[in-house]
């Protein structure tokens, strides 16, 4: 499919539209954020996680979001049966790999839930994706990757070695496929100063993934149109708190036009 912006903005229309049930088995820290951010957008979120339930709630779902930010060995088996059950519905499953370098806890759970299931979609900020791809990197800092093409082979490397999309996230926005490279740069320095930005981005691309069969076109639709309300909501915001809220209201009435106008993309 050709990389159009008019292909972009059809994904946010099919959001809209079907309003796909996301199963998000998210941090508690930002649950609430993150379901606040699928209803903003038109998707209907579910949050599941005891491991009595979690397949029959991923077989109900069109997306699976798996998140790494609290986890526990309960959590992580939830993770693995949801994944295993939307793997065998042919379900998009997308994995944020939360503070991945704090703990060996986390790495060895991210390289369980890499290795047991077919993960869709990767997104996590440029430290983190760097250390999956086994290229060092800090939470504060990345260490490995320091300038763009590091960052580029990085996850290229990731991308290859588990077949998913990889975006790292961050001034810039890499999304990067075996086969192609996408750069997008919308966004606004208030959305790091708000706690689960990153959460409730990769809960928005699994809203996207569940309706658009191209992963990528999904990822690049999903991280430019947060990146825009993003943009948008600074506008009118005062400080954190109020950007949170006028986020919230900007991704449910951004308009297709304003993202035809406004998406800032390079391939």
């Amino acid at each position: 499919m050709p990389l159009q912006t008019e292909t972009f903005v059809q994904v946010l229309l099919k959001v809209r539209e079907r309003k796909p049930v996301v199963h998000a088995i998210t941090n508690w820290v930002t649950a609430s954020e993150v379901a606040s951010a699928l209803h903003a957008i038109g998707a209907r979120p579910i949050m599941a996680f005891a491991t009595e339930e979690v397949e029959e709630i991923t077989s109900k779902a069109d997306a699976l979001v798996l998140n790494l930010g609290t986890p526990t060995p309960d959590r992580i088996e939830a993770m693995i049966r949801a994944g295993r059950q939307a793997n065998s519905q042919s379900h998009p499953v997308l994995f944020d790999p939360v503070g991945v370098g704090a703990s060996r806890f986390r790495i060895e759970s991210s390289i369980r839930i890499l290795s047991d299931l077919r993960v869709t979609i990767i997104r996590g900020n440029q430290a983190e994706i760097g250390i999956l791809a086994g290229m060092g990197g800090h939470l504060a800092g990345v260490d490995a990757v320091k300038g763009p093409e590091d960052l580029y082979r990085a996850a290229e490397h990731l991308s290859n070695k588990t077949g998913a999309i990889v975006a790292a996230t961050g001034p810039q926005d890499w999304i990067v496929s075996p086969e192609k490279r996408v750069i997008a740069e919308n966004g606004h320095p208030m959305m790091g100063q708000v706690t689960g930005m990153g959460c409730m981005l990769t809960a928005v691309v699994g809203a996207f993934a569940a309706v658009e069969r191209d992963p990528l076109v999904a990822t690049v639709s999903a991280i430019s149109f947060f990146g825009l309300a993003g943009e948008q909501a600074a506008l009118r915001a005062e400080g954190p708190g109020t950007f949170k809220l006028a986020l919230l209201d900007t991704l449910f009435s951004l308009t297709p036009d304003q993202m035809r106008n406004g998406m800032k993309i390079k391939i």
